[in-house]
């Protein structure tokens, strides 16, 4: 197909799409002329991926040059590469102080949870500064809530690490998209069963 039908098919605007593929997100297609060139299916796939990236994820090219690279590239350690592919989503994790245990509370936790886990790891940073917001504002997560929590997360975690493609490419990509575009599904499902667990306990109707 050529760029026009591309860019129709991807629902982007044609400069757009050359845009991506002057900054080297999107691969060239195969040239047909001096000017023009055809692209495919695998094409489209790469431009809904970047548009996911720098859309909903909200990378900047930068950003998703870098996981894209990884994509790419996986490399002989799956799950190093798993690792900094995750690590390069928002929100980024906080910079430790120095501190000899700079995130105390975070390993209090996934040690409580029996959980194996990289000290570097940005969700590692990340739930130390969300458990440190809940006790300064006098709602600490008790280990009840967290063995709740930890215990929902792991049965996630481990449905869909199922599902991940055996490739490395298809890996990376089912990893980033999956952790990006299905964490505020969970939020969302979150909130709104919150709301039918209050109806029915207060007895209300929506």
């Amino acid at each position: 197909m050529r760029i026009s039908a591309l860019a129709a098919e991807a629902g982007l605007p044609v400069a757009t799409v050359k845009y991506y593929l002057r900054e080297g997100l999107l691969q060239p297609g195969t040239a047909t002329s001096a000017t023009q060139a055809s692209y495919d299916e695998h094409h489209l796939r790469r431009l809904r991926l970047v548009r996911a990236l720098t859309g909903p994820v909200g990378l900047s090219v930068q950003q998703a040059r870098s996981v894209l690279q990884l994509v790419d590239e996986p490399g002989d350690d799956l799950y190093s590469t798993l690792g900094r592919a995750v690590g390069a989503l928002p929100p980024d994790g906080a910079e430790p102080a120095g501190a000899d245990d700079p995130y105390p509370r975070a390993r209090a936790a996934l040690e409580a949870l029996g959980q194996v886990y990289d000290p570097e790891f940005a969700a590692v940073a990340q739930l130390e500064g969300a458990l440190a917001a809940a006790d300064d504002a006098g709602m600490p997560i008790t280990p009840e809530r967290l063995a709740r929590y930890g215990s929902a997360a792991a049965d996630l975690a481990a449905y869909d690490l199922e599902r991940m493609p055996p490739e490395p490419h298809a890996a990376v990509e089912y990893t980033v998209l999956g952790t990006a575009l299905y964490e505020p599904v969970l939020l969302a499902l979150r909130r709104l069963a919150h709301q039918d667990a209050a109806v029915r306990r207060l007895g209300r109707e929506a």
